[in-house]
């Protein structure tokens, strides 16, 4: 038994002591936050490899067996979402330097971003329900922490909208647990797949997996749960919003994927039908609201509604190669979407405004702001060889596999709609001349901050990555869609055989 599934989560949270400890030292919390960042990388990094070369990585807690004590499970799709996470974390705190000031610092910005770190590496790796629940909990009063740190009304407002939602699919979760635990008596993922079987009572069961759905909607932002967050990812600074963008929703759809592939698989034309519903509607909608705003991160917070859809779209359509592309998918957007964020932060520090009526000019001022831009924003959009294109591919390639056209034509449809809101802000933000009475900000005086740079530049340079040389990348999706398409695999991993 390897100790390495639990680093992820136990180094993050002895950085936020020792950035708790300096609260009063600015430049130390950050120092400390940007090493612990890079170290949790490097540990992220080694948990992938093992995984990769050797296959599934379990530990049970304080050496009590499965399914009685706590188990860590590390594999192929839970390791992706882990190693993305701590890339993710590394570039927002180096962007952090350039954005987060002294007050925000001293009020526990470093501390709570770990605790935040912790808690989604601790809900992908987690074996049993309850420790899912727990670790929910402690990204919520983390993210609620950060939402709100920097005191302005604004902030507060949209803080406690997603608070109170969040407290809302909380209780559904707990009362699913609840539901769940009384039909088998047991909460270990792996020991609910066999017990699932054998309860006789199939219809309070398929309930359950319905008060999971919805729980488990909300913290994704599926149609029609969605609304708390558009009003609250572009209320605090960009590092937050950005950090939130590219892993609170994800972590909501790993734990659907997880639940609908390995416990709640006993009646998918039901289950997964009313998800694929929810999928193509989460899609349009998304989509549509972005078409509706001009204000930079408002349409980037729509979008992460529409490109979740994509990624339930996988789940409802439960083949090899769906999984597969919903696996990919997720491993694009998470990188995309939080560079899409630190990038309108950038363009805010060099033009003073998100508003896309008061931006203008960027391509001309600083083209090199305008190419990291590009790189992403057509992404999303799926444009080839980006790495969208190929993550859209595969899932239109699996829907017509099936003979499902409806959800082929509706991601096709919503990738166009998506070049649409990109193109958008392409046009209002970098190529049009800036608008001469956008509050007097001098433009061509004003210059990026290579702190911002870096991150997003390395963010950047992976998207080109996946999307240049994608086949790595999708024999690792593939690898956990087999997984998730073969349950046994899981189980006796954890369970050894039972």
């Amino acid at each position: 038994m390897s100790a390495l599934p639990v680093l992820p989560v136990i180094l993050p949270l002895k950085v936020a002591a020792i950035t708790l400890w300096f609260r009063n030292a600015p430049d130390k919390q950050h120092r400390i936050s940007l090493a612990g960042s890079f170290l949790h990388l490097g540990v992220c990094a080694m948990l992938f490899i093992r995984v990769v070369q050797g296959g599934i990585q379990t530990m049970q807690v304080g050496k009590w067996p499965a399914p009685f004590g706590i188990t860590l499970i590390a594999d192929h799709l839970s390791v992706i979402m882990v190693m993305v996470t701590a890339v993710l974390g590394f570039a927002v705190i180096l962007y952090s330097r350039a954005e987060i000031g002294s007050r925000m610092l001293k009020s526990g910005y470093h501390t709570l971003m770990n605790i935040l770190l912790a808690g989604v590496c601790g809900a992908f790796l987690t074996g049993d329900l309850f420790n899912l629940y727990v670790w929910f909990e402690v990204m919520l009063m983390a993210s609620f922490g950060l939402l709100v740190l920097g005191r302005e009304k604004q902030q507060f407002d949209g803080g406690v909208k997603y608070v109170m939602i969040n407290l809302f699919s909380t209780l559904l979760f707990i009362s699913g647990i609840g539901l769940l635990y009384g039909l088998t008596g047991t909460l270990n993922m792996a020991d609910l797949h066999l017990a699932v079987q054998e309860v006789q009572n199939p219809a309070v069961l398929t309930a359950t997996a319905a008060i999971f759905m919805t729980a488990f909607g909300i913290k994704a932002g599926i149609f029609p749960l969605f609304f708390w967050l558009p009003v609250s990812y572009h209320t605090p600074p960009v590092a937050i919003s950005a950090i939130l963008a590219g892993l609170l929703t994800k972590v909501g759809v790993y734990a659907m994927i997880r639940l609908f592939s390995l416990v709640f698989i006993f009646n998918i034309s039901y289950t997964h039908g009313l998800l694929l519903i929810s999928a193509v509607v989460t899609m349009l909608t998304g989509v549509l609201g972005a078409a509706a705003y001009n204000e930079f991160r408002r349409i980037l917070s729509f979008h992460i509604i529409s490109q979740v859809g994509y990624m339930i779209l996988g789940l409802a359509l439960f083949t090899p190669l769906a999984l597969a592309g919903a696996v990919f998918y997720i491993l694009h957007h998470m990188i995309v979407k939080a560079n899409l964020f630190l990038i309108s932060g950038l363009a805010e520090r060099v033009s003073g405004s998100f508003e896309l009526g008061k931006l203008g000019g960027l391509y001309r001022s600083n083209w090199f702001v305008a190419l990291l831009f590009f790189i992403p924003a057509f992404s999303l959009a799926g444009f080839p060889p980006l790495s969208g294109f190929w993550a859209k591919l595969v899932l239109v390639r699996a829907s017509l596999e099936i003979q499902a056209y409806g959800a082929a034509a509706a991601a096709v449809i919503v990738g166009l709609l998506t070049t649409y809101s990109m193109t958008k802000i392409w046009g209002e933000a970098f190529w049009k001349p800036r608008p001469p009475d956008s509050d007097n900000f001098d433009v061509e005086k004003k210059h990026p901050d290579i702190w911002m740079l870096l991150p997003i530049s390395m963010l950047a340079g992976l998207t080109l990555i996946i999307g240049l040389v994608p086949a790595p990348f999708l024999a690792v999706a593939e690898q956990a869609a087999h997984e998730l398409t073969h349950p046994e695999i899981y189980v006796n991993a954890v369970l050894g055989g039972k």
